[in-house]
């Protein structure tokens, strides 16, 4: 019997790779806390592990979703897939965290810089291989410029959502635990958005950064690849 579409030897052999480089690179930031916390005996960074495990949440929900893209029906691919927008914004969420940098003692400056700068960068790059999976699902269904869509707004809402965390300080399960403050604060910024101009500031504003951050991955990703789709 042959083998289902999303288990075809090429996308399996770069769906490794990236398996790879990412745990590479997760790896490389867990080094850095462990070191820094051995080093100062200090647990200032400790909290970046915690934003980095939720960061994998929806890449990892994503990742499932694509390898049984082929047998997923419409009723299972809704729910887990707003499952998974909730939980997006918590990857790029991690560049906001930058907010914490600031001279301490017993450290250099740019050993907290690179600590940071590498749990940011492993919050983006989940983010973006996490949202090429589902486009690539809304693609395969409703075609290429639905998926541009659903990129772009996932891309909008999840800056809506780094507002919420960072400013409000929601979580994504604050739609289970605390949903009438959610409802309230998300309602009165979409009514009455003259009074809120930070939170559309930074909405549009990173949302913009997002998207073309995103498109320039994706272009770059396509630029190793001739006519027939094969990999230089």
């Amino acid at each position: 019997m042959p083998l289902p579409i999303s288990f075809a030897l090429p996308e399996f052999r770069q769906r490794l790779s990236l398996l790879l480089v990412l745990g590479a690179s997760l790896t490389l930031s867990v080094v850095l806390i462990t070191f820094r916390v051995v080093l100062t005996h200090q647990l200032t960074f400790v909290f970046l592990l915690w934003n980095l495990f939720l960061a994998l949440i929806p890449f990892g929900l994503s990742t499932l979703l694509s390898l049984t893209a082929g047998r997923l029906k419409a009723r299972v691919l809704l729910p887990v897939g707003a499952v998974w927008l909730l939980f997006f914004p918590n990857a790029p969420y991690i560049l906001t965290d930058l907010f914490h940098l600031e001279p301490r003692q017993g450290v250099p400056y740019w050993f907290d810089l690179a600590l940071i700068l590498s749990c940011a960068w492993n919050g983006l790059m989940l983010a973006y291989a996490s949202l090429t999976d589902m486009q690539a699902l809304v693609v395969r269904r409703l075609g290429w410029s639905a998926g541009w869509a659903f990129a772009t707004v996932a891309l909008l809402l999840s800056s809506f959502g780094i507002y919420l965390g960072r400013y409000l300080r929601f979580n994504s399960w604050d739609i289970i635990t605390n949903p009438l403050a959610l409802f309230y604060d998300i309602l009165s910024r979409i009514l009455h958005p003259a009074s809120y101009t930070g939170t559309w500031g930074v909405t549009l504003l990173y949302g913009v950064f997002l998207v073309l951050g995103y498109a320039t991955v994706r272009l770059l990703g396509r630029r190793g690849e001739d006519p027939e789709g094969r990999t230089f």
